[in-house]
């Protein structure tokens, strides 16, 4: 074995089948300068027992596209690194129960066909012709997958760790990695063998990824489930099928029950997602081991028993098949079943490429991401579902990782339902005012962890959890919504937000240097403007509200999930000797939304403030002998104010002005009235509306951008593709919708060919029509242009409209 090198542009931790990726793809960009360090051999972590499924469905755009990018690279890996592999590309039968299962088929194969893949609705009748030995008489449909399949784990990672060492790269096996710290610009890695210094490292350590985050500062949010499939002896009847049909079965997934049942040679290979399943290495009396390289845990087969028997009656033939082996092996889970890739949060120069859920399938995509991230700064594809920035510090906590991942696991394949709320893991962050919101009916979902309310019920209104599993609009809440919007719009309303991020920025050269980053222009002092923040390849970053108090002395206000990332963008182009300080002091202050026709008049009963101060001033006031900041701004798009204010005051303020607008009809509203109301006037939402899979100029942002400026980042992109013209627009859509709004990513269509997107769907309760935003192909985004939008499978006539908004369009309210 190669001596271990004293330095290395990237060192790898972790030599499973995502470590391995990284490697090679870091190599494929001309990284050959990198050095993976395994503790053990390749693959002893969990890719050694992984089953080894690749599907490429996902209801997720950006976890679709990996996982689609994974398939089509598996296919000519073999060939492309001169290695052999076992990869079967038999397709996938899913199973569905339900009209609710059957949309969501439908919607991933309006998601599937716009990245070129042909996914297919079956019927019972075209699911039997594929799968002669099924049980269909209760089902409804299934989802075909001809890309699906399955590959051997080991000859994945080898194959990839040979295509990596060929290009130049290293890779250390039986090296442990036994911690890490930080000298100068450098990290220095020890090992058994000795210290490497590199650039920049990832965390690719799988189920010790908590472990290892640690040597950084870090805590990982993840926790280990305990994950078992049963192998069956060969069955003559699938054997004999098999011979003469000269193929495999397709993978079958039963989601609605909650297994996957996959042909292995002339046996089967049955892996449920149980209900009842059980978290390793959580408690004291079960600890982590040093190292569990090719180890399982013990068999539980009595956890598997409904599983086992609701597969026997799906497919009988299982039912005469002897038990050949179980595999009981540790899977980490993230508290949303995503992977971390990307920056490590709040670290420089790290990265993280771990807990994988689903590993094999994700590998290949994700080893390209990574390596965007390390080489470019940037990825092709918006990864919000995976940035490891998405979470903040609430969920580092052990409790909330173990019930939310356990939570996930045992509801593998259940359906998203917009309005419904998953119950583990809740309260781990309460506004000030949560017990008062929540006795006037406030129903909660957290955001970032931060429980807001996202509609009023009322006495005798349905508030099951199974009201809430459809992807209608119809349900209890409508009438509520619709009534929330009401008050708005004819009286006033209060929206509780707490969990805005804000950072402060105070110094000499501050404002300079934050013109050097938005496109557009900083606002004078009293004032308050939105400022876009693009990369350099003129793609939207971010978006935050610029509060100017003074010059070089403002708050930066920006959404509650985009905290970690938002304050890293900034701290990342801080310049080195900068006189100015930025501080995140997100957990110093709340805000409520105060809106509507009548909101000045409570102010009035209340406040000192100058209440004649126009649309985007603010101003620091009194309400009930408290200081509080009022933001004359409202994303309802109605005459109001935002009250910010310190944490230990937000109650007192809060009574003052709802005792004040009981005799101006003030009632309280929520984030689904919000999103409609936002939604009419064409605001864009933070990580739909507004990511990096388009650029500034593509969002319709024209207006925030200021050309007359020397410079800012993102500015020579943007000017070329000004020069040579947009491919896609933003444009507002109204729909001829059924029962239901369009989804995210739901695909626009236009004389046969799919033309488009929509970002974000809703019902406009003030126009009294469903609305659509979306990028459109340039040439039809013209107002009367009629498309089709696709929404659960079926197409919706949408007619483009004016650019500006559908309620007011001139805020003659808004500025009122």
């Amino acid at each position: 074995m190669s001596a271990l090198p004293s330095h290395a542009r990237v060192v790898i931790i972790g030599g499973g089948a995502v470590g391995a990726s990284a490697l090679y793809h870091l190599a494929k960009a001309g990284w050959t300068d990198c050095v993976l360090l395994e503790k053990n051999e390749l693959t002893a972590g969990s890719t050694w027992h992984a089953a080894g499924n690749v599907p490429t469905f996902s209801s997720s755009w950006s976890i679709m596209n990996m996982q689609r990018y994974s398939a089509s690279l598996y296919r000519e890996l073999g060939e492309l690194v001169d290695y052999p592999m076992n990869y079967h590309v038999t397709g996938s039968i899913r199973l569905g129960h339900s009209k609710e299962r059957l949309q969501e088929f439908k919607r991933v194969v309006g998601m599937g066909r716009y990245q070129g893949m042909d996914l297919d609705i079956l019927t019972p009748d075209e699911m039997r012709g594929r799968y002669p030995f099924l049980e269909t008489h209760d089902l409804t449909g299934a989802l075909y997958d001809p890309y699906d399949g399955d590959i051997d784990p080991a000859q994945l990672t080898q194959a990839l760790a040979k295509g990596a060492r060929d290009m130049g790269a290293k890779i250390f096996r039986f090296c442990p990695a036994t911690g890490a710290r930080r000298e100068g610009e450098e990290w220095v890695i020890s090992t058994p063998q000795g210290e490497i210094r590199c650039e920049k490292v990832v965390n690719a350590a799988g189920y010790y990824a908590r472990e290892v985050g640690k040597w950084f500062g870090r805590e990982v949010p993840m926790m280990v489930m305990s994950h078992q499939y049963i192998l069956f002896e060969e069955i003559p009847e699938l054997a004999a099928w098999s011979r003469e049909a000269g193929h495999k079965l397709p993978l079958l997934r039963d989601v609605d029950s909650s297994y996957y049942l996959r042909q292995e040679k002339t046996g089967m290979n049955l892996g449920p997602y149980e209900r009842n399943c059980k978290a390793h290495w959580v408690t004291p009396d079960d600890p982590m081991p040093d190292d569990f390289s090719f180890q399982l845990f013990p068999d539980d087969l009595d956890r598997l028993e409904w599983y086992l028997n609701d597969a026997v009656e799906r497919v009988p033939i299982l039912g005469t098949a002897g038990l050949s082996r179980m595999i009981n092996g540790p899977i980490p889970y993230a508290p949303d079943g995503n992977p971390l890739i990307g920056p490590m949060p709040g670290v420089p120069n790290a990265f993280e490429a771990c807990v994988f859920t689903f590993g094999i399938c994700q590998a290949g995509g994700a080893g390209k991401v990574l390596a965007e991230w390390v080489t470019e700064g940037e990825t092709e594809w918006d990864m919000w579902s995976c940035d490891p920035r998405r979470y903040t510090s609430f969920a580092a906590d052990k409790d909330y990782c173990i019930a939310k991942g356990m939570e996930i696991y045992g509801h593998e394949y259940a359906m998203h339902f917009p309005k419904h709320a998953w119950p583990a893991g809740r309260d781990r962050k309460l506004s000030p005012i949560h017990d008062r919101i929540k006795a006037l009916g406030a129903q909660f979902k957290p955001y970032n962890g931060w429980e807001r309310a996202n509609w009023y019920a009322r006495p005798g209104d349905d508030l099951s959890e199974e009201s809430t599993q459809t992807w209608n609009r119809e349900g209890p809440w409508r009438p509520r919504i619709e009534e929330e919007c009401r008050a708005v719009t004819e009286a006033a309303g209060i929206l509780d937000l707490p969990g805005f991020s804000r950072f402060r920025v105070k110094g000499e050269g501050a404002t300079a240097w934050l013109s050097s980053l938005v496109t557009g222009k900083v606002p004078k002092p009293g004032r308050i403007g939105l400022a876009y923040f693009s990369d350099d390849k003129g793609r939207i970053v971010t978006e935050m509200s610029v509060m100017m108090l003074d010059e070089d002395f403002f708050f930066l206000i920006t959404a509650a999930t985009a905290q970690w990332h938002d304050f890293e963008w900034l701290t990342k182009h801080l310049p080195k000797d900068a006189a100015f300080t930025i501080d995140d002091v997100t957990d110093n202050f709340s805000c409520q939304i105060l809106s509507g026709p009548n909101s000045r008049a409570i102010l009035a009963d209340v406040s000192d403030a100058d209440l004649s101060k126009g649309w985007l001033t603010h101003q620091s006031c009194q309400i009930a002998g408290r200081w509080c900041q009022l933001v004359r701004v409202s994303f309802a798009g109605e005459l109001g104010w935002e009250i910010h204010t310190k944490i230990e005051d937000t109650a007192a303020i809060f009574d003052a002005v709802w005792a004040a607008g009981q005799k101006h009809g003030l009632k309280p509203f929520g984030m689904e009235a919000l999103d409609s109301l936002r939604i009419e006037k064409g605001y864009r939402a933070w990580k739909g509306d507004l990511s990096t899979d388009y650029t500034i100029l593509q969002g319709g942002l024209d207006r925030f951008v200021d050309w007359t400026k020397p410079d800012f980042k993102g500015k020579p992109a943007l000017e070329r593709e000004k020069q040579q013209g947009v491919t896609k627009r933003f444009v507002t859509l109204t729909v001829e919708a059924g029962e239901c709004d369009a989804p995210y990513m739901s695909t626009l269509w236009h004389g046969g060919k799919v033309v488009g997107e929509t970002t974000s769907g809703n019902w406009g309760y003030r126009v009294g029509k469903s609305i659509a935003l979306g990028m459109l192909r340039a040439d039809l985004a013209v107002p009367g242009t009629e498309i089709e939008v696709e929404i659960y499978g079926d197409r919706f006539k949408a007619t483009v409209q004016p650019d500006g908004p559908l309620f007011d369009p001139n805020n003659e309210r808004l500025r009122a």
